[in-house]
């Protein structure tokens, strides 16, 4: 597990594994489970995380969960047979409703969790996906209108006007 969690290194630090499979490894322990998470957490180029058929369970789950919380990149996760229930799958849909995340797919088909629980998070994590794109939408927009006001201003000083990532793009005024 140590060579592995030196192909995911911290952020900005080296290139690294955009897309991990240990898939059905059922040696690795709790210790290489949790140097795992903790290097998922911080890694800054892993975009898929594939750890189905291990035996998981619900508190590595719950560690897993923390580091798809800090992670930037990671948008696939798959615990499909890892041995999790219901009490795993409502710590990930706290984390989807409350927590701003990368992550588009958590597979967990082939645990004991209801249809209901992962459909809610399903439901969430596309209703993500939507909001992503108005907002990619929303700055080409704004991006457009700097232009335009930039370029508007025929004033001896110039004036600019930023957007900035505020949920209410508050503008920002400065004179030059």
């Amino acid at each position: 597990m140590n060579l592995i969690c030196g192909l995911l290194p911290p952020d900005g630090a080296k290139s690294g594994l955009k897309e991990l499979t240990l898939s059905a490894n059922p040696a690795i322990t709790v210790k290489g489970w949790t140097r795992l998470a903790i290097a998922v957490a911080h890694s800054s180029q892993l975009r898929v995380l594939n750890l189905d058929y291990n035996p998981l369970g619900d508190h590595i789950a719950g560690m897993l969960a923390v580091a798809v919380a800090s992670s930037r990149t990671l948008e696939v996760v798959d615990l499909e047979g890892t041995g999790l229930t219901n009490q795993s799958a409502q710590i990930f849909l706290d984390m989807v409703e409350n927590y701003p995340t990368s992550m588009r797919t958590l597979i967990l088909a082939e645990n004991n969790i209801s249809l209901e629980l992962q459909q809610q998070i399903s439901d969430l994590l596309s209703e993500g996906e939507e909001e992503e794109e108005n907002e990619n939408e929303g700055q080409e927009h704004a991006e457009r209108e700097k232009e335009i006001w930039i370029s508007q201003n025929n004033s001896g000083s110039q004036t600019i006007l930023m957007a900035t990532g505020l949920e209410d793009s508050l503008l920002a005024e400065t004179e030059m």
